[in-house]
């Protein structure tokens, strides 16, 4: 079967190749090897950060009113004003047709209501 390789692991399989070639292009293959590890590294930190400060749960807010109920990092909840809220909130809003929950996310799903 036909695995998916990394950037990284395909950069090093031309590595392997090229290093029988020339010590110039063996240097920037290494060059190109370091920046993408460094790229991964740096892309975990963010992604580790954003789980860190991301909230479960967003209300959206419409002229400062309850709008709509969003999974936390919902792509949909747009430039409006937004409210982190636990979840216990979110599972009020929804049942008692407060605020509606997102077409898009379905926080209704996630939070079984």
């Amino acid at each position: 079967m036909y695995e998916e390789l990394s950037r990284v692991e395909m950069l090093r399989f031309a590595r392997r190749v090229v290093a029988q070639q020339s010590a110039q292009q063996l240097a920037q293959l290494d060059h190109w090897i370091a920046d993408a590890e460094r790229a991964e590294v740096e892309r975990q930190a963010r992604e580790a950060r954003r789980a860190a400060v991301q909230p479960g749960w967003i209300l959206g807010l419409t002229d400062d009113r309850p709008d709509e109920v969003h999974v936390g990092g919902c792509t949909m909840a747009g430039q409006r004003r937004l409210r982190p809220i636990p979840r216990e909130e979110a599972c009020r809003l929804i049942v008692q047709q407060i605020a509606g929950p997102c077409g898009f996310c379905r926080p209704d799903t996630e939070l079984g209501v």
